[in-house]
C-alpha cells in the first residue's frame, strides 16, 4: 500500500498536484481545484496538529468499526463521501497560494514519518499508527487529485 512517507509517493503527489489547474474538470462532487487543495490541507492540518489535539466524536467512537476496514484497506475512497463540517470549504480560496501550503502541508507529514504521527487521532477512527495515518492520507489526497483527473 502506498504511503505518503515513501520517497516516490511523496514525489509523485507534488507532480500531481503542479499539474493541477482551475481548468481541471471534476469527475464527482461538488468542490472547484482550489477548494479541494484547501480541503486537504485541513485534513493534513488535523493530522498533524500539535497546538490542539484531536479528540475523536461520540459517533465514530459508537460507529467507526464498522468502516474503518474499508478506510484503512487498499481499496480507493469511494466517490461523494460525507466529510465534516471542518473540511467543506465554501469560499474560492486563492489557487498558488493554497497549492504551496498543501505542498508544505504533505512536505511537513512526510517529514514527521511515521513515528511522528503515531498515536494521532482521527476525529471519527481515533488513534491511528504512523503506518495508517500515512496510508489513509495519500489514499486522502490521491482520491482527490483522481477527482480532477490529475
Amino acid at each position: 500500500m502506498k504511503t505518503i512517507f515513501e520517497k516516490e509517493t511523496y514525489d509523485e503527489l507534488l507532480t500531481r498536484l503542479g499539474n493541477l489547474s482551475p481548468e481541471c474538470e471534476r469527475q464527482w462532487g461538488k468542490m472547484t481545484p482550489c477548494q479541494m487543495m484547501e480541503h486537504t490541507a485541513r485534513v493534513l492540518e488535523m493530522a498533524t496538529s500539535e497546538e490542539q489535539p484531536i479528540k475523536q466524536i461520540f459517533l465514530g467512537k459508537a460507529i467507526s468499526w464498522i468502516f474503518k476496514k474499508s478506510f484503512l484497506g487498499e481499496k480507493p475512497f469511494g466517490k461523494n463521501a460525507p466529510t465534516g463540517p471542518d473540511y467543506v470549504i465554501k469560499d474560492e480560496p486563492e489557487m498558488e497560494q493554497t497549492r504551496e501550503r498543501l505542498k508544505e502541508l504533505i512536505t511537513k507529514f512526510h517529514g514527521l514519518g511515521p513515528a511522528g504521527l503515531d498515536g494521532n487521532v482521527h476525529p471519527f477512527f481515533g488513534p491511528l499508527t504512523g503506518k495508517q495515518w500515512g496510508e489513509t492520507q495519500y489514499k486522502h489526497v490521491d482520491h482527490h487529485l483522481r477527482q480532477f483527473g490529475v
